[in-house]
């Protein structure tokens, strides 16, 4: 019934939703670095690394993100080993956004015009100097809207890992929703919850494209 929910299980419901930031954010920060390493990797002069970094890439964005949360869990159990849910679900989802990021940060690399590598080249600089003073402080700020775009389609893909033991958001919101019977009013919060993480990230990426774009008619 509707008066059965009250406050213990509006914070529990508040509990979960910062376990899905957390996820949120271990999944970021180690999808950041699959991706800076194989963002580069697709640019790199290197045959190898840009092939496998290709594979990478490919493989994992042409498999379901409920997939990979499953071979990680199945996987890392048939290695002996029986890590938190927590760890699961970020090393599934780290995976899944290393790939999207690498893309992300390869198009944002390339898109700096072709003839800043050639000056920075009759500069003498190394392709290590060409990143960091050149390429990089330029692709940080072109790839910023995409990248915050894609947070907001993490955060809402953290709502499939309760098959896995771990109680995010969503599956917060079925354990109350199995008590109290209320579909529509428990999952009607949920959603809100959702939405007041992902349209205001929204919000911030249409304004960052908007932004990048004046900048570089200028």
């Amino acid at each position: 019934m509707i008066e059965s929910f009250g406050f213990p299980e509006f914070m529990f419901l508040i509990r979960s939703l910062g376990w899905t930031l957390a996820l949120t954010v271990s999944s970021l920060l180690m999808g950041g670095v699959i991706g800076a390493f194989f963002a580069i990797a697709r640019v790199s002069h290197n045959n190898l690394l840009r092939n496998a970094a290709v594979l990478y890439i490919q493989v994992l964005q042409g498999l379901p993100v409920l997939l990979v949360l499953f071979l990680a869990y199945f996987g890392l159990a048939y290695m002996g080993f029986d890590p938190p849910a927590l760890v699961i679900a970020t090393i599934a989802l780290g995976l899944y956004a290393g790939a999207y990021l690498a893309d992300i940060w390869r198009g944002a690399m390339e898109s700096v015009p072709y003839q800043q590598w050639e000056a920075s080249s009759s500069l003498a600089m190394t392709r290590a100097q060409q990143f960091r003073f050149i390429i990089l402080p330029q692709s940080v700020r072109i790839s910023l809207p995409p990248t915050v775009g894609f947070l907001v389609q993490l955060i809402k893909n953290t709502s499939i890992v309760s098959v896995v033991g771990y109680i995010d958001l969503m599956r917060a919101g079925e354990h109350i929703e199995t008590s109290l019977h209320s579909p529509f009013m428990v999952y009607g919060i949920v959603a809100l919850l959702y939405f007041s993480l992902c349209f205001p990230l929204s919000h911030l990426s249409k304004k960052l494209e908007r932004k990048v774009h004046a900048n570089r008619q200028n």
